[in-house]
C-alpha cells in the first residue's frame, strides 16, 4: 500500500514539552541502571519503574511519542556502544508505547524499523525479536492502528468475520501452596479490571483508534467518544464490523491504495455524525479522555486436579466448536476415555479401514427402476457401515509436531537448552483461532503440578488431537511464595545447600534479566500487596499493579525457554506392590528412611565401632559431558540420600541434564579410632538407576511437594519423559515392522522428549 507521508496532527498533538521530557529520560536512565543492578537501592523498586514509567503515556497518551525518541537514541546508543543487555527491554517498552500512542511520525517508524533491521545480524534471541518487532511495524506504518485493533479484538474476543482470533489468559494457582488472603486479593485485581472491558468499551475505544489514526487531521475526535457512547448497541457493532473489515482488507492486499483506505474511514465516521446539534455540543463540552489499553481478559482457577487444564481448554473452544466445526463437542469427548499406556502402547487402537463411497447421497441421483444397472453397481449402490475417513500421515505428522513443544523434526540431542521459536512453518500449516495462554502463580511445586497437567493434556492429544488444530497453548510463569515451604526431608547432615523454593524463577531471572526486573519481583510484592489495607485507589482500574504487569508480561513475553520433564519409575520393598510411575520438572529427593541423625553423631562420640548410618546402593548411569559423550559407569557406595536438580544453579552448567548429588558415607580412621565422614559426589547424567543392595528403604519427594511422596522405596529409575505422540507411533510401527530400537515411520520426525516451554521476555541472553 502507497502511504503519503504526513504529520500528525489529531486530536491530541505530541508538543515538545522539555520538563515531561526530562522526566521521562530520568525513567528511562533508572530503568537501565535497575538492569546494571550497580545500585542496591533500585532492587527495592524492581519492577516499579516499568510500571510507573507506562502509567506515565497511560494518563498523557499524546507524550508517548517523547518516550519513543528517548527510548530511539537509548536503543542507537547501546548498540554502538556496545551495551546488548539494554537492548531487548528498551525494544519491549518502545513497542508496547508505540501500541499504545497516538500520531507516530513516520520518521520515527523509519528509525525503529532500520534498528529492528540490524538485530537480524546478531545471534538469537536479538535476531528473532528484530525480525518480530520489524514485521509489525510495517504492518503497523501500512495501516496506522492495527496493532491495537488486533490485540484488543484479540484479547476481548470481540467477534468479526474479518479477524476471529481470540486470546484468553487462565491464571492457575494451588490452594494448598498460597493463603486465601493473597487469592482474594488476586481475584479482586482481576474482577476490578473486567469493568473496563466491557464489549461495547472496548468496540468504541477500537472505532476512535482506527479513526483517529487513520483520517487524522480530517476529523473532530474531542467529541468521538462521547458521540459513540450515545450510539445504540447495533449500530456501534455494525460500525466496528464494517472498521475491522477495512484495516485488515488494507492489511492483507498489498496492491490496496492507502488513500481508498482513508476514504473507507471517512464513509464510517461520517456515518457516526448523525446526532443533533445539541448532542454534538455535550458531547464536545464532555472531550474525550483518551483511549485506553483494556487489560486482557483473565480467568482466575484454584487448580485441584491434573485435568482442570485440560477441562478450561476444552470449554475454551466450545462456542466456536458448536458453532462452526462438524465434530460435536460431547461425541469428542465421549471418546476421551483415557488408559494408563505403557511403554510399549499394547493397548493402542486397532487400525480402522474405511470404504470411498461414489454415493452423492442426494435421492435424484439414483438410478430409476427402468434403466439397466449391472450387478456390480447395485452392490456399489448400498450404503455400507459409515466410518469417517481418516486423515492423511502427513496431516497426522503436522498436527502432533505442532502441538508437541519440538517443531520439525526430532533434536540431535546436544545438552544445550532449547530456547525461543521456530520461524519455520510447519509441514502443512494450520489455522488456530484460539490462543491459551495459560499462566501459573506459586513456587516449584504447582510448576510440578502444571507439568503433570501438561503430561494428561499431550497423553490426550496423541491419541486423538482436538485441541492441537484448534488452540494455541502458551505457558508463563510468576514465582509467589508466602513461607518457605516445608522440607520434604529431616536430613539435615546430608544435603544441606538445596533448599532454593523458586529455582525455576531464579533461572529465568539469571538468562533473562528483563524477567527478573519485570516478574521474579512479583515473588515477595504479591503477598505484601495482599496484606495492605484496601483503599478505592487500590481497585481503581488505573492502579491494578498485579494485572498490569501480568498483562505487559503475557503480550510481550513470547520467547519460550524450553525444560526437560523427567519420568521416574519406583520400586517398592513390598513385592506385592507393582512399580509406580511419576514424573518431575524441577527435582527428585531421595531421603534414607529411619536414620536419626542426632543419634549416629552421638554414638560417633561414645564408640570407636560403630555401626555406619545410611544403606548399601547400587547405580548404573550414563555420564554426560560437554561432548554430547555418554559413558555408563557403574558404582557401589553407601549413602543416606541423594538429590537430582533438573534446573542448573548457574549459568555456566546451563545443560540439559541432571545434576545429581549423592551424599556419601565414607569411613575414616583416626586416633580416637574408627569414623566416618560425609562426603557429596557430583555427576551429570540423563538416566541412572539406583537399587538398595541390603534391602534399606527411602522416601522419594517430587518437585519439593509434600503430597508428592512415595514411602518404602528400594529403586529407582530415572529417564527423560518421551514425547506421547512419540511413543504412540513408536508403537504403532513396532507392530507392523521389527526394526528393534530404531525410529521407523512417523517417529523418525516427531520429538522424542517431553519438554514444557515457558515463555519469557528475552528466552536466553547468551
Amino acid at each position: 500500500m502507497d502511504k503519503a507521508t504526513t504529520t500528525f496532527s489529531g486530536s491530541s498533538p505530541a508538543v515538545e514539552n522539555p520538563e515531561v521530557e526530562s522526566d521521562f529520560l530520568r525513567n528511562v536512565h533508572a530503568l537501565l541502571r535497575e538492569l546494571d543492578g550497580h545500585h542496591p537501592a533500585f532492587q527495592r523498586e524492581q519492577g516499579m519503574l516499568r510500571w510507573t514509567l507506562h502509567k506515565k503515556i497511560d494518563r498523557n497518551l499524546s507524550s508517548g511519542v517523547l518516550l519513543i525518541k528517548i527510548l530511539v537514541k537509548e536503543l542507537e546508543r547501546a548498540e554502538r556502544c556496545g551495551n546488548r543487555q539494554y537492548i531487548i527491554p528498551l525494544l519491549h517498552s518502545l513497542m508496547y508505547t508505540l501500541v499504545k500512542a497516538p500520531g507516530i511520525p513516520d520518521d520515527l517508524y523509519e528509525r525503529v524499523y532500520d534498528f529492528c533491521k540490524k538485530l537480524l545480524t546478531l545471534p538469537k534471541p536479538y535476531c528473532s525479536i528484530g525480525l518480530h518487532y520489524a514485521r509489525q511495524l510495517k504492518l503497523e506504518r501500512r495501516v496506522p492502528g492495527i496493532l491495537y485493533q488486533r490485540l484488543v479484538s484479540a484479547e476481548q474476543s470481540l467477534k468479526n468475520d474479518s479477524f476471529p482470533y481470540q486470546e484468553k489468559v487462565f491464571m492457575f494457582t494451588d490452594p494448598d501452596l498460597l493463603s486465601e488472603t493473597v487469592c482474594r486479593a488476586i481475584a479482586t485485581e482481576i474482577k476490578a479490571a473486567q469493568t473496563s472491558q466491557c464489549t461495547r468499551f472496548c468496540m468504541i475505544y477500537v472505532i476512535e483508534h482506527a479513526l483517529q489514526e487513520g483520517i487524522k487531521e480530517h476529523g473532530d475526535f474531542r467529541s468521538l467518544q462521547a458521540i459513540l457512547q450515545a450510539k445504540p448497541l447495533d449500530v456501534i457493532e455494525d460500525c466496528f464490523q464494517k472498521v475491522v473489515a477495512a484495516m485488515e482488507h488494507a492489511g492483507r492486499d498489498m496492491n490496496a491504495e492507502y488513500n481508498q483506505y482513508v476514504e473507507e474511514l471517512e464513509k464510517i465516521y461520517g456515518t457516526l455524525l448523525t446526532t443533533s446539534k445539541k448532542d454534538e455540543e455535550e458531547a464536545a463540552a464532555e472531550g474525550s479522555p483518551g483511549i485506553p489499553l483494556p487489560n486482557p481478559n483473565i480467568s482466575f482457577h484454584l487448580s485441584t486436579d491434573e485435568a482442570q487444564l485440560w477441562n478450561e481448554l476444552v470449554l475454551f473452544l466450545r462456542p466456536q466448536s458448536q458453532s462452526c466445526e462438524e465434530d460435536s463437542l460431547g461425541e469428542v469427548l465421549e471418546n476421551f476415555e483415557i488408559q494408563d499406556m505403557g511403554p510399549d502402547y499394547d493397548r493402542c487402537e486397532q487400525a480402522r479401514f474405511s470404504m470411498l463411497s461414489t454415493d452423492s447421497g442426494i435421492e435424484r441421483d439414483l438410478p430409476t427402476p427402468e434403466e439397466d444397472v449391472p450387478e456390480a453397481e447395485h452392490s456399489r449402490l448400498q450404503r455400507k457401515g459409515g466410518i469417517k475417513k481418516r486423515s492423511s500421515a502427513l496431516d497426522c505428522l503436522s498436527l502432533l509436531q505442532t502441538g508437541s513443544s519440538g517443531q520439525g523434526a526430532k533434536p540431535a540431542g546436544k545438552l544445550h537448552r532449547k530456547c525461543g521459536g521456530s520461524v519455520m512453518e510447519p509441514i502443512a500449516q494450520m489455522k488456530r483461532l484460539h490462543t491459551a495462554q495459560v499462566l501459573v502463580l506459586g513456587d516449584d511445586r504447582v510448576l510440578g503440578r502444571l507439568a503433570q497437567a501438561y503430561y494428561s493434556l499431550r497423553k490426550r492429544e496423541s491419541r486423538r488431537a482436538y485441541l492441537t488444530p484448534r488452540l494455541k497453548v502458551q505457558f508463563y510463569y510468576v514465582p509467589v511464595m508466602e513461607e518457605q515451604p516445608s522440607s520434604c526431608s529431616t536430613e539435615e547432615y546430608a544435603l544441606t545447600d538445596l533448599t532454593e523454593p523458586c529455582e525455576l524463577a531464579a533461572y529465568l531471572g539469571r538468562v533473562d534479566p528483563w524477567y527478573e526486573s519485570n516478574v521474579s519481583t512479583l515473588c515477595h510484592m504479591i503477598p505484601k500487596l495482599a496484606t495492605m489495607p484496601s483503599t478505592p485507589s487500590k481497585t481503581s482500574v488505573s492502579e491494578l499493579f498485579i494485572v498490569d504487569v501480568i498483562a505487559y508480561y503475557v503480550r510481550l513475553g513470547l520467547q519460550p525457554v524450553y525444560f526437560q520433564v523427567y519420568t521416574v519409575k519406583l520400586f517398592f520393598k513390598n513385592e506385592g506392590l507393582g512399580p509406580a510411575e511419576d514424573i518431575f520438572l524441577v527435582e527428585l529427593h531421595l531421603t534414607l528412611e529411619e536414620c536419626d541423625p542426632s543419634r549416629d553423631h552421638l554414638l560417633v562420640k561414645k564408640k570407636t565401632m560403630i555401626e555406619l548410618p545410611g544403606a548399601d546402593v547400587t547405580l548404573v548411569y550414563k555420564k554426560v559431558s560437554l561432548s554430547n559423550r555418554e559413558k555408563e559407569e557403574t558404582a557401589s557406595l553407601r549413602t543416606t540420600g541423594l538429590v537430582m536438580k533438573a534446573i542448573p544453579s548457574n549459568e555456566t552448567e546451563d545443560l540439559v541434564c541432571l545434576n545429581v548429588s549423592i551424599a556419601e558415607i565414607v569411613k575414616t580412621a583416626n586416633l580416637s579410632g574408627r569414623s566416618y565422614s560425609v562426603v557429596t559426589n557430583k555427576i551429570r547424567t540423563r538416566n541412572i538407576k539406583m537399587q538398595s543392595t541390603d534391602q534399606r528403604s527411602f522416601t522419594v519427594c517430587l518437585d519439593k511437594d509434600s503430597r508428592r511422596v512415595y514411602k518404602n522405596v528400594t529403586g529407582i529409575e530415572v529417564s527423560p519423559c518421551l514425547e506421547p505422540s512419540y511413543c504412540l507411533q513408536k508403537a504403532k510401527a513396532r507392530q507392523t515392522n521389527l526394526s528393534g530400537d530404531e525410529d521407523v515411520g512417523l517417529a523418525k520426525y516427531l520429538p522424542k522428549s517431553l519438554l514444557l516451554p515457558i515463555n519469557t521476555f528475552a528466552g536466553i541472553i547468551q
